[in-house]
């Protein structure tokens, strides 16, 4: 079939991003909006924009799809990308899809299942099954689960219980499906992936790898490609290991093969079903366009594409309204945005736009390539340096610190990179034999919020009395004390859930709980008084 017209279920950057093709290949364009978004810069790049209740609520997609004649759907990444229902209803309305089918989605989608197909396949698996089986460390993960949601860290049996709890509420939350299981945590493992393309009649290639090592809460902050530690023969062997998976599937689309890599050995973990964010990379040194590809695929066409070594080097950077130490999201309105030129850049927003309390808060992803990876870091770094960004506070002297790192340069970063080196801390500069070794510092992780952004303290006739206030505008999850509690110094009083993510808001210091002003479910602004506290 021809697609003619095109609706993108999603919003933002990734919206953005496909409306770019689209324009190029003569396919109009529909974008969605929620009540509370429209006017975003995704309805401004589209041809026409239907306005939805929810864009979580696949029947809203596909009326507004069949209201203003689409031929297909694209649903980006997140929301409903990976939801198999989703699939079947667009399918059902007589609209091309573009992702993979319904099965496959409900078998990728489940890790466990997953987990059960790449073993058939001979794909090398970490180990799982109960926590006694696995041993500690551990990773609790969403069995439903990405992005990062749904999945906890645990150290020793103490923690495993409220790890547990979290995890499955967070799942529930993001993917209607609060099922966990427990799989063994390598301390300092590589993060690799592999660009997949497989069409309807049985050709499946990949496109190489990238490098997502360095993560905050298991989501990515830079990627590039080649990886540093990837070499031609561990290349190929990732590359047929990931193929063998998806035709063990069935696999049709675009998708990401994940892997965690120890020297030359490489573990699955988990096949995206969707384009991903750290697209880019892989496009600049492939020189293809992904959707380009995945519309040609749900247009029923045959790959015309063979394995090929990348060219070059690119590295891609996320550009976030979040604390650049803490990692928190921020909101409120771009009054000045400067992005840098020399550099692909894909943006979500223009200056004088809201970033929203509750999408995600990416501003724009900035990609360099390089005929090296020297050249590539260089390229990404100018354009840190002349990016701008004001009213509101973003993760940018975390980049430009980050890119500028010996570690990262030196390409020996890991999964538990930014708890080795604690985001804008001094570098050291150590180089030669002795860099794996004196070169590391490991101090404890950094807690989510300190005492200064979760209290303040107050005078109150002699009385030092403090409040927890909420850092943004968000959800009580669950009040973890009691007026009149006596709590120490740390302890967690209240979950709060701003932007999809959990946080503890914990007790300054040792003290008396006074009042509790907030209940679970409550929403609540940003600076509003939750927990009174005296000593």
């Amino acid at each position: 079939m021809e697609i003619r017209k095109l609706l993108v279920a999603n919003r933002g950057e990734i919206a953005v991003r496909i409306f770019r093709t689209c324009e190029r290949l003569g396919i109009a364009t529909i974008a969605v909006a929620a009540p509370d978004d429209r006017g975003a810069l995704h309805t401004r790049r589209a041809v026409e924009t239907a306005e939805i209740e929810s864009y979580l609520d696949p029947a809203e997609h596909v009326r507004a799809a069949r209201e203003a004649g689409a031929d297909a759907i694209h649903p980006g990444y997140g929301f409903l990308a990976e939801r198999a229902d989703f699939a079947t209803l667009v399918q059902d309305a007589g609209l091309a899809w573009v992702g993979p089918p319904p099965d496959v989605l409900r078998a990728t989608g489940d890790k466990l299942e997953a987990r059960g197909a790449a073993e058939a396949a001979g794909v090398p698996v970490l180990p799982a099954g109960n926590p006694e089986e696995v041993g500690f460390p551990l990773l609790v993960k969403a069995a439903a689960g990405g992005g990062g949601r749904g999945m906890r860290l645990v150290r020793s049996p103490e923690e495993l219980g409220e790890a547990a709890a979290a995890a499955g509420r967070e799942a529930e939350a993001a993917f209607g499906d609060g099922r966990v299981f427990y799989e063994r945590f390598l301390e300092r493992p590589r993060h690799v992936e592999i660009q997949l393309l497989a069409d309807a009649h049985g050709k499946v290639v990949h496109l190489g790898e990238r490098e997502c090592s360095i993560q905050r809460r298991h989501q990515k902050v830079l990627e590039e490609s080649p990886s540093p530690a990837v070499g031609p023969e561990l290349r190929d062997a990732l590359g047929q290991s990931a193929i063998s998976f998806a035709r063990s599937v069935g696999y049709v689309g675009a998708g990401t093969a994940e892997f965690v890599l120890g020297g030359d050995d490489f573990w699955f973990l988990e096949l995206n079903a969707r384009i991903q964010v750290e697209h880019p990379v892989t496009e600049l040194v492939a020189d293809l366009d992904l959707v380009e590809q995945q519309l040609r695929i749900a247009a029923g066409d045959t790959l015309d594409l063979d394995p090929t070594e990348p060219e070059g080097h690119a590295v891609e950077a996320r550009l976030y309204a979040e604390d650049p130490r803490s990692f928190l999201p921020q909101a409120g309105r771009i009054e000045r945005l400067r992005l840098p030129e020399g550099v692909r850049v894909d943006a979500g927003v223009e200056q004088g736009d809201e970033v929203p309390v509750a999408y995600d808060p990416m501003i724009a992803k900035l990609i360099a390539r390089g005929e090296t990876r020297d050249e590539a870091l260089d390229v990404l770094g100018h354009a840190l340096r002349q990016t701008e960004v004001g009213g509101v506070t973003t993760n940018l002297p975390f980049l430009r610190w980050l890119v500028a790192h010996p570690e990262v340069r030196a390409g020996r970063t890991t999964t538990a990179f930014l708890s080795d080196y604690p985001p804008l801390s001094r570098a050291p500069r150590v180089s030669g034999t002795w860099a794996g070794t004196w070169g590391r510092v490991s101090p404890e992780p950094r807690p989510l919020l300190t005492v200064e952004e979760t209290a303040r303290a107050t005078d109150h006739g002699g009385t030092e009395e403090s409040v927890v206030t909420a850092p943004m505008p968000g959800i009580v999850l669950r009040v973890l004390a009691a007026e009149g509690d006596r709590v120490e110094a740390r302890q967690p009083l209240v979950l709060f859930e701003a932007m999809k993510m959990e946080t503890p808001l914990v007790s300054p210091y040792e003290a008396v709980v006074r009042r509790i002003l907030v209940a679970e479910g409550d929403r609540v602004p940003g600076g509003a008084v939750l927990v009174e506290l005296e000593e």
